[in-house]
């Protein structure tokens, strides 16, 4: 093993197994960032941020403490259907884990049914599960997918995000008007036929104006 790696891999272990700073509350690690990055936490305008960044990383992190299965169990019905079903244009906020930037979109799902639906909110609400957490959107695209197909095991799933993301555009390369577009096709939206189906209902006007 050579030794950056062994480097590495002891690092990890330190992290993992602790960093000394479990007693020391979310606040103060916060006040500490901003007393290396503004020397003054203790000003009008910084005095409570500490306390303001606590809850809003709570609120942006509770997917991992919330269950994308028992969401969807409580809302599958048997339906004699098997068309596609579509739930598009679902907004998307999330963390960039790489520099914990936001980034945005829209998220366009279907799947085709094999006996059972799930409830439309929950579609919405299954993705702001996986969103709200650190996350990379390709990683986002196929949790989406996989917790569908793992519910209701139906004859395919579609996804495709839609995405901006500010760690490209107020830093780095700074490119303010790229987009990064994700998908995941299981079942038979990996057929070819099926795909084009989803791509061009995803992109048809609708109530919402075109995608």
């Amino acid at each position: 093993m050579s030794n950056n790696k062994h480097a590495s891999l002891e690092l990890k272990e330190e992290i993992l197994g602790g960093t000394g700073l479990e007693n020391v509350s979310t606040q103060d690690i916060f006040r500490e960032v901003i007393r290396r990055f503004d020397a003054d936490p203790t000003r009008d305008g910084l005095e409570k941020t500490p306390e303001r960044i606590e809850k809003s990383m709570e609120f942006l992190t509770k997917g991992y403490r919330e269950d994308p299965t028992a969401i969807l169990q409580d809302a599958l019905f048997e339906v004699d259907y098997d068309e596609m079903v579509i739930v598009k244009d679902i907004e998307m906020y999330s963390l960039c884990e790489h520099h914990m930037l936001p980034f945005f979109g829209k998220v366009h799902v279907a799947y085709i049914p094999n006996g059972k639906v799930i409830g439309l909110s929950k579609m919405a609400r299954l993705v702001e599960v996986f969103a709200r957490r650190l996350q990379v959107q390709e990683r986002l695209t196929r949790q989406i997918a996989d917790a569908i197909h793992e519910a209701i095991n139906p004859q395919g799933v579609g996804v495709v995000i839609e995405a901006r993301h500010l760690c490209m555009m107020m830093r780095g390369v700074e490119k303010q008007n790229s987009s990064t577009v994700t998908s995941a096709m299981v079942g038979v939206f990996q057929n070819q036929n099926t795909r084009a189906e989803f791509l061009s209902l995803v992109r048809e006007q609708g109530i919402g104006g075109r995608v």
